[in-house]
C-alpha cells in the first residue's frame, strides 16, 4: 500500500482552511489543518509530519517566527510558505530561514501538488545522505553463497519466493551458518534492493543502548544524547532492517518491535511524536523460539508476526559436500596479493572429517589464518590445527557396533576436543578428569595435541 503523505496545513483562514484540505485529502494527502503559529507547532510535538504548508501573514508569531522555530526543533521536516503578492519579499526571507519554496494564492492545485512532491523527494534524499552516514561497511557485502548440497536447495527456492513479498521471515540456524547472508540474498532479490540493508545484533548491545540505537533518540532524551539521531528503522526506510539475534530482545523492546510491525510507526527516545516507517523486517536466532515463548522469555505474539516465513539453514556437518567447495571459494576471496595456495588431498580429507561446530564462519576463519601464515603453496596437513588433525581419526559407533571400552573413550576424547576447539580446560570439565589426567590419556591414545 502507498504512503500516504502526511500534511499539515497553517492558515488562519478557516474557510480557505477547509476547501484546501478537502481538495488536498482528494489528492491523496493526510491532511491536518490548525489556524496559528502556536498551534502548528503544537501539532508538530503531538505527531511527525512529512510536509507543512505555512502561511506567512497570521495572527499571533506569524509566518517567518513560526518557520524559525520549526526549523530549530524539526530541521527535517521541509516547509512551503503560502503568500500573497504583497509579500514576495518576506517570501524570499523565508527560503532564506530554511523554507522549501513559496507559491501564491490562489495556489494552482497541480502546481502545489509538484512542489509538495519536490519537497518530499528532497526530504527523501536528505534523509538517506544522514542513513549513509550511519552506516558502517561490513565484509557481508561482499561474501555470496556457495552450495552445492540438496538440503540447500529447499532454502535457495524459498529465498526466491519470498524476496517478492514483503512478508517478514524468521531464518533459524547455528551460529556460522550464514543467516546473514540469506537475508542479504533475500533483500538483493526484493523490489527493495535499492535501499539500505541494515543489520544489528541484538545480542550485542545493552538494552538501553539497544533501544536508542533501534529507534533513534531526541536530543536531551538521556545524558550524553547531545543531538537527535536517527535510530535504523528510519536509516532502512523503504529498505530491510535484519535483527540478528531476536532471541536476545529484552521482553520491553519487544513489545516496541510488535507494535512497528503491526502500525508501520516508532517513537523516538525522549519524543512524544510517532514516525511512519516502511521498512521490511527480517530476523534470525540460534534458538528454539518457541521453547522460549514457553518458558515466557519471549512473546508469542511476536513469535507469530516475525514467524510468517520460517527459512532453516542445516549446519555445516550436514552438508559435508559442499566444504571442498567452500574451501575453493574462501582461498580465492582471501588470496594475498598473487599468491596462488591449494589444500592437498591429506588436509582436505581432515577437514572434510571435522564437525565444524562454528559452522561456515568457523571455516572461513580457519582458511583466512592459513593464506596469511603459510608460506608454502600448498596447504598440508602439518598447518592445519591440532583439533582437526586429530578429528581425523574419529569414528562414528553405531549401535550394535563391536568396539572396545578404550575405542569408544578414545573416539569420545577427540570428539570432545573437536567441540571445544581444541581447548583442554574445557574438555577435560566436559570429561570431568583433570587436565592433568587429559593429557596422559591424550598420550596413551597417541592423539595429536
Amino acid at each position: 500500500m502507498k504512503k500516504r503523505l502526511k500534511l499539515l496545513f497553517v492558515d488562519d483562514d478557516e474557510t480557505f482552511s477547509k476547501v484546501m484540505k478537502k481538495e488536498l485529502s482528494r489528492m491523496g494527502y493526510s491532511v491536518v489543518c490548525v489556524g496559528s503559529g502556536e498551534a502548528a507547532i503544537e501539532a508538530l510535538k503531538k505527531r511527525n509530519f512529512d510536509l507543512i504548508i505555512l502561511d506567512i501573514k497570521m495572527p499571533g508569531i506569524g509566518g517567518l517566527k513560526t518557520l524559525k522555530s520549526i526549523k530549530e526543533i524539526y530541521p527535517e521536516v521541509e516547509v512551503i510558505m503560502l503568500t500573497g503578492r504583497a509579500t514576495i519579499e518576506s517570501a524570499v526571507e523565508s527560503m532564506k530561514i530554511g523554507a522549501y519554496d513559496y507559491i501564491t494564492k490562489p495556489c494552482r492545485l497541480n502546481e502545489l501538488d509538484i512542489l509538495l512532491k519536490k519537497a518530499y523527494e528532497r526530504r527523501l534524499l536528505s534523509k538517506e545522505n544522514v542513513s549513509l552516514k550511519r552506516l558502517a561497511t561490513s565484509r557481508e557485502q561482499d561474501k555470496t553463497m556457495v552450495s552445492r548440497s540438496n538440503k540447500m536447495k529447499p532454502v535457495f527456492n524459498l529465498i526466491n519466493k519470498v524476496a517478492a513479498t514483503d512478508s517478514t521471515v524468521l531464518i533459524q540456524g547455528e551460529s556460522g551458518t550464514g543467516k546473514e547472508l540469506v537475508a542479504r540474498d533475500i533483500h538483493k532479490k526484493s523490489k527493495r534492493n535499492r535501499h539500505p540493508f541494515v543489520a544489528v545484533n541484538c545480542a550485542a548491545l545493552q538494552e538501553t543502548l539497544l533501544e536508542s540505537e533501534l529507534f533513534g533518540h531526541v536530543k536531551g532524551a538521556f545524558t550524553g544524547a547531545h543531538e537527535d539521531r536517527m535510530g535504523l528503522f528510519e536509516v532502512a526506510d523503504r529498505g530491510t532492517l535484519f535483527l540478528d539475534e531476536v532471541g536476545e530482545l529484552p521482553i520491553s523492546i519487544q513489545a516496541k518491535l510488535l507494535r512497528v510491525l503491526e502500525s508501520g510507526e516508532i517513537r523516538r527516545l525522549g519524543d512524544s511524536r510517532s514516525i511512519f516507517v516502511d521498512t521490511r523486517i527480517i530476523t534470525a536466532t540460534n534458538k528454539d523460539l518457541a521453547s522460549e515463548v514457553k518458558k515466557s522469555s519471549f512473546r508469542e505474539d511476536l513469535f507469530f508476526r516475525i514467524n510468517i516465513v520460517h527459512v532453516s539453514l542445516p549446519p555445516l556437518r550436514e552438508r559435508k559436500e559442499d566444504i571442498p567447495l567452500l574451501v575453493e571459494h574462501f582461498l580465492l576471496t582471501h588470496k594475498i596479493n598473487l599468491s596462488e595456495k591449494t589444500v592437498c588431498s591429506d588436509a582436505l580429507e581432515r577437514i572434510m572429517k571435522y564437525n565444524w561446530p562454528g559452522n561456515i564462519r568457523e571455516l572461513e576463519n580457519l582458511i583466512e589464518n592459513l593464506m596469511v601464515i603459510v608460506d608454502e603453496e600448498k596447504i598440508g596437513v602439518c598447518n592445519l590445527p591440532e583439533e582437526i588433525r586429530g578429528y581425523a581419526g574419529a569414528i562414528d559407533y553405531g549401535p550394535g557396533t563391536d568396539a572396545s571400552l578404550s575405542d569408544l573413550e578414545k573416539q569420545h576424547i577427540i570428539k570432545t576436543l573437536a567441540k571445544m576447539n581444541g581447548n583442554k580446560t574445557r574438555v577435560a570439565e566436559t570429561l570431568g578428569i583433570s587436565v592433568k589426567t587429559l593429557y596422559n590419556k591424550l598420550n596413551s591414545y597417541n592423539i595429536p595435541y
